[in-house]
């Protein structure tokens, strides 16, 4: 969740002040810039709510609070959902991936075990 929040960050700071060297970085996703650029005075605010809740779940989740696992169940789940709609509209790779990733981590968040720890 942290190292998510690092990432919403930076790509909010990108979005919002383009044309600094950290640009460099969206090289690893040059679609998703192209595709975000043109909407950059939305998408950059909306990135800083999401590095926000992003960098709370980890708060709540390393200090074993229930509400910390909630935001992370919701999170995740969030994050299953746009990529079975990547897998859907066509993107193969992308959505697999993705659906293979945030599916063991929701499974994890989902186990008995780790749901006792928050109680």
């Amino acid at each position: 969740m942290l190292a998510g929040a690092v990432a919403a960050t930076y790509a909010a700071i990108t979005l919002l002040h383009p044309g600094t060297i950290l640009d460099r970085a969206w090289v690893l996703n040059s679609e998703g810039h192209a595709k975000l650029q043109p909407m950059a005075r939305l998408a950059g605010p909306l990135f800083l709510v999401l590095a926000a809740a992003l960098a709370a779940a980890g708060v709540g989740w390393f200090q074993q609070r229930r509400w910390g696992w909630r935001l992370a169940v919701l999170l995740i789940g969030a994050n299953l959902v746009g990529d079975l709609v990547n897998l859907i509209a066509g993107s193969f790779l992308k959505g697999s991936v993705g659906v293979l990733i945030a599916g063991a981590i929701l499974g994890y968040l989902l186990r008995p075990g780790t749901r006792a720890a928050f109680r």
